[in-house]
């Protein structure tokens, strides 16, 4: 069983404008993708071993534009990669850690994640992905 930083999600209010620095800086970004469940646009910048995940809000009413409107644009949350999701959702669950979902939700690349709440993760928003067989 291997666990990793699988990435670090960062709300911006522009992919455009958020994607200038890690250009200039010569990395390469991923193609755009939209999430329509999460009502974000996505783009990814792999970084060594993880990547930065630029999420921009598509509509006033998701959680990224409600994040941004409260705390501005940063960092949003960091995300686990985990052998088995099922497997920690059940073991979270038992031992009564507090998700922000009870689904299992399917994101960016396919990529099948759910959210821990931060009341249960020490303040930070802990998202679990499934890594990749």
């Amino acid at each position: 069983m291997t666990f990793a930083l699988d990435h670090l999600g960062i709300a911006v209010k522009s992919l455009q404008s958020a994607k200038a620095i890690y250009e200039q800086l010569g990395l390469s970004i991923t193609a755009e993708e939209e999430v329509s469940a999460e009502k974000v646009r996505v783009a990814m910048v792999p970084v060594g071993e993880t990547r930065l995940e630029l999420l921009e809000p598509t509509s006033d009413d998701s959680v990224i534009a409600r994040f941004i409107a409260k705390r501005g644009e940063g960092l949003h949350h960091i995300s686990l990669r985990v052998p088995d999701l099922e497997a920690a959702v059940m073991k979270l669950k038992q031992n009564g850690v507090r998700l922000v979902s009870e689904k299992i939700g399917i994101g960016a690349g396919g990529h099948r994640y759910i959210f821990v709440h931060p009341s249960s993760a020490g303040g930070v928003l802990l998202e679990l992905v499934e890594s990749e067989h």
